[in-house]
């Protein structure tokens, strides 16, 4: 009986490795609006939108000029967003640099290798 509780350790500490710790703190959120909040504010334009899936931020991303998502990361320590463009699924984790398939919510998230 005490190896089988010796490969569920085993097992539970393998699959606590396949994602980062951040994305423990990561929610499945939606955005209010599909707009960079940052943007709107200062007049300027986007390429592309992420949302910080610990509190609901949506900032640009790397492509626009003002990289207001990897900014409110910096900020704030919220590692993980998810794009929320139409038909991409993916999550970044800012902090260790890695991406996530995010298609069946973050509970079930897969590195993307």
């Amino acid at each position: 009986m005490k190896s089988i509780g010796i490969v569920k350790i085993i097992v539970e500490d393998y699959i606590n490795m396949t994602v980062c710790e951040h994305l423990k703190e990561a929610k499945d959120l939606q955005p209010a609006r599909h707009e960079c909040e940052d943007c709107i504010k200062t007049g300027d334009r986007w390429v592309h939108l992420r949302i910080c899936l610990t509190c609901g931020h949506v900032g640009c991303c790397d492509s626009s000029k003002n990289r207001h998502a990897t900014k409110h990361a910096h900020a704030t320590h919220h590692e993980v967003v998810r794009s929320i463009e139409a038909g991409e699924e993916w999550g970044w984790c800012y902090a260790d640099e890695t991406m996530y398939d995010l298609s069946r919510g973050v509970a079930h998230a897969k590195i993307i290798d």
